[in-house]
């Protein structure tokens, strides 16, 4: 019999150490180790014992593709951040808050791959049967292609996907799913690294499609080691405020195709439906009536530019230190934006609290939204107002310049097709197309920019 020894592995980076440690030297978090048993001889790994590659090298010239790379969901927002589809073979991991609707729009996506002829196996580890049942019924799925496991053991899954030959496998989820070549708890790190490794080899070996889905931990970040991330081929994350209808997917890994795409979906009871013009969503829930500290902004998610409110508020501070208050936007790039209006425009926030909304729950991370947070600033500050039919487009340097934004051509149409009649944009911008609806205002400085607002208010 082998020794048992217990050894502290990292939850966030795999870190492993003989005792327990309150802080990881090598990612910096704090009480993410956790207690787990090893043995003082080498395991097998049955995963690489298994699936040994045998084939020779091959020149690239002479490597053929099929005429199916690529799966379709036919879910038009879904195959947006895909970049087409599912690739065939690829493991693909989708993570999202509790509650968010990761199991919906998965088994929605099983549904609509049904639907096309092909084989869909539903590794549900969290949920029976009859669960999932009821929950088909309510999205209107019932496929004859759609195959239902609960099963929680990896060894038995992989027995079921050698039997069935599913053309697309999902697993929900990777942390309640546990391997028998581990003598850790589900969900630890050795398990979730060993099962997503066995999952990637019959992906690769088999040329099955397959999801797996992860929790995420308080702080936002995807539940076990970080070469969970490293290991699958698409990491996803589905976003979407509580208290609002509508979710995001949004890639951040994505090893065939791009990662700046988002697809936008809102939720009913019977499941999730895609969101064609985005901006109509933004847009309905700002206020008809112009007021002060308020801005239309342009931001490009991946290929398509969205029309986002800007609020902001400014008021004297009770506190020795003003505060800062920040919602959609970082909190390192207010504090920029305030020190550029303080030493270039001359506004005085040293005894003056700011607040920071971006409308509907959106995170806006383009530096092109610092113009139209400097306005909505500035104005409100000064109780005047922005136009409500102009947009504000361009990116605020230390010394108080604009620089200019990509793909202003696209953000521009959009701004008319939106209805909107005039648009501040960067000087340096070159607006080859012709806009016959929509005054183009440039400018070289943010204070040309403050009195371009004013002016055009009187």
């Amino acid at each position: 019999m082998a020794k048992v020894k217990s050894k502290w592995i990292c939850s966030q980076c795999g870190y492993e150490t003989a005792g327990y440690l309150g802080k990881c030297p090598s990612c910096g978090s704090w009480g993410s180790f956790a207690e787990e048993l090893s043995y003082d001889e080498k395991q097998p790994n049955a995963a690489a014992n298994e699936f040994v590659n045998k084939e020779k090298p091959t020149l690239l010239k002479d490597i053929t593709i099929g005429e199916e790379v690529r799966l379709s969901t036919n879910i038009s927002e879904f195959d947006r951040i895909l970049g087409g589809g599912f690739v065939q073979g690829s493991l693909t991991l989708l993570a999202g808050d509790p509650g968010i609707g990761k199991s919906t729009i998965t088994l929605q996506t099983c549904g609509r791959i049904c639907e096309s002829g092909k084989k869909v196996l539903y590794v549900s580890a969290e949920e029976s049967a009859g669960q999932l049942k009821l929950r088909a019924e309510r999205l209107g799925i019932n496929s004859e292609n759609l195959y239902i496991y609960p099963q929680t053991n990896m060894e038995n899954v992989k027995s079921q996907i050698e039997e069935l030959c599913p053309d697309f496998v999902v697993v929900d989820s990777i942390q309640a799913i546990y391997s028998n070549n581990v003598p850790s708890s589900a969900g630890s790190v050795s398990q979730i690294r060993e099962c997503t490794n066995l999952l990637m080899h019959i992906a690769k070996s088999k040329n099955i499609t397959t999801v797996v889905i992860g929790h995420v931990t308080k702080d936002g970040n995807i539940a076990g080691p970080k070469v969970l991330e490293h290991m699958v081929d698409t990491v996803i994350y589905f976003e979407g405020d509580k208290y609002k209808s509508y979710r995001m997917l949004r890639s951040m890994k994505n090893r065939f195709g791009n990662t700046s795409e988002v697809g936008i979906f809102e939720m009913h009871s019977d499941g999730l439906h895609e969101i064609k013009n985005p901006n109509d969503l933004f847009l309905n829930e700002r206020s008809q009536v112009a007021t002060p500290g308020s801005a239309i902004i342009v931001t490009n998610e991946g290929t398509r530019p969205l029309l986002v409110e800007i609020q902001a508020l400014v008021g004297s501070t009770p506190y020795a230190s003003p505060r800062r208050v920040t919602n959609g936007i970082d909190m390192s790039r207010l504090l920029q934006i305030l020190a550029v209006l303080e030493k270039r425009v001359g506004l005085n926030f040293s005894k003056q609290d700011v607040y920071i909304n971006v409308m509907g729950g959106f995170d806006v991370s383009e530096p092109s939204a610092d113009l139209g947070i400097a306005l909505a600033i500035a104005t409100c500050a000064r109780d005047v107002v922005v136009d409500s039919q102009t947009v504000i487009i361009g990116e605020i340097g230390l010394s108080g310049e604009v620089h200019p934004v990509n793909n202003i051509g696209k953000r521009l149409k959009e701004a008319e097709a939106s209805g909107f009649k005039q648009a501040i944009i960067p000087f340096a911008n070159e607006v080859s197309d012709k806009f016959s609806k929509l005054k183009i205002v440039k400018v070289k400085r943010l204070m040309d920019a403050i009195v371009s607002c004013v002016s055009s208010q009187s």
